[in-house]
């Protein structure tokens, strides 16, 4: 056991630093850590003190492994839980959170090392100046426990070159160092023995100056070599359609694509895919993160988020029982549900509570 603060906030030389301080959690992000982020940056935005914000990881493991899901998967037991549960009301703040991250008025520095998935990603990879090294993983796996990328995931994935984001979103893939700055969810690769040094130069130097000290080449991207097949199967509006595309292409690579699609939930899947489609056709962060919050609480209540949970995280035993169990059983209707208006619970992100 620690008293120590699940999130160190301090201010020096300049900078806020923010170190998320959960390593045997691969600092999970929950609700109080979210709130304590966003009262941070709320107060940084406009404090002459601060002229950059550096935020890291404690451990050696990542930066964050992503939400809390075990608090999830206890509201979502309910079968009733909505907009005003614990979960609903933590998703909302931690949207919020994404929305000023992507925002934010000064330099917004993070270093993406280890793993970094699901609400990892949206406390990162909307920043100004995202880092990655030889360590990173990056990715969005949430339709593997049943539920679909949030915390702007969707806004990132559906603005990847090509159908990179489809891929990543529907196979659970981890994104490499180069993967992530070929698709837009990194800027600059340092190694991360020079990380140390970069944090400390940081101090004394501007952000560009000191990242341009220490960045280096990024190592090559295999998702970007991979764009021909990647391209040409996810291009279709249907996962049917994708899965059938990517067993006719004859590739080992594209095989074990859709092996990895078919072992997800079917419901998380055609909602993903048309939230990403949908996606392509926002304007904003901020209109992207309403439509996800949408869908996450209509996820809330549905069967495969708590078999998801289930499967991979409490019994660990991966042999989720998804239902619908099939593809093919998926209607029209079950996915345009999960997009349905909330009415007074939408999320709003441009209200001054929300802006704080």
């Amino acid at each position: 056991m620690t008293d120590e603060p699940e999130v160190l906030i301090t201010v020096s030389d300049g900078l806020g630093r923010i170190t998320l301080n959960r390593p045997r959690a691969i600092n999970a992000l929950n609700h109080p850590m979210a709130l304590a982020i966003l009262d941070a940056l709320r107060a940084w935005a406009d404090d002459d003190a601060v002229r950059a914000v550096v935020v890291t990881g404690a451990g050696e493991r990542g930066l964050c492994a992503g939400g809390d899901i075990v608090a999830i998967h206890a509201d979502a037991k309910t079968g009733t839980a909505g907009a005003s549960s614990p979960t609903g009301k933590f998703w909302r703040d931690e949207y919020i959170l994404n929305a000023l991250i992507g925002r934010f008025p000064k330099p917004y520095v993070v270093i993406m090392d280890g793993l970094v998935m699901g609400g990892g990603v949206g406390l990162s990879a909307h920043g100004s100046h995202r880092i990655v090294t030889e360590r990173s993983r990056i990715g969005m796996p949430e339709v593997g426990i049943g539920f679909v990328p949030d915390v702007g995931g969707t806004y990132l994935l559906a603005r990847t070159p090509g159908e990179i984001g489809t891929h990543v979103a529907l196979t659970t893939a981890r994104m490499s160092a180069g993967d992530a700055i070929a698709a837009g969810f990194a800027d600059h690769f340092v190694p991360a023995e020079s990380v140390p040094e970069l944090l400390d130069t940081l101090r004394t130097e501007t952000v560009e100056a000191a990242i341009a000290k220490f960045a280096q080449q990024a190592p090559a991207s295999e998702l970007d070599a991979q764009r021909g097949w990647i391209d040409t199967c996810y291009r279709a509006d249907t996962v049917e359609e994708i899965v059938a595309a990517l067993q006719a292409e004859g590739s080992p690579e594209a095989a074990a694509a859709a092996q990895d699609i078919l072992a997800k939930s079917p419901v998380a899947l055609k909602v993903t895919l048309r939230a990403l489609r949908a996606a392509r056709e926002l304007d904003s962060l901020e209109d992207t993160l309403r439509q996800e919050y949408r869908v996450s609480i209509a996820s809330l209540s549905s069967h495969d988020l708590v078999e998801g949970i289930r499967a991979q995280v409490i019994d660990k035993d991966r042999e989720p029982k998804w239902r619908p169990a099939t593809l093919a059983e998926v209607s029209d209707q079950r996915v345009a549900a999960y997009f349905a208006a909330l009415g007074p619970a939408e999320l709003d992100v441009t209200t001054p509570e929300a802006q704080g």
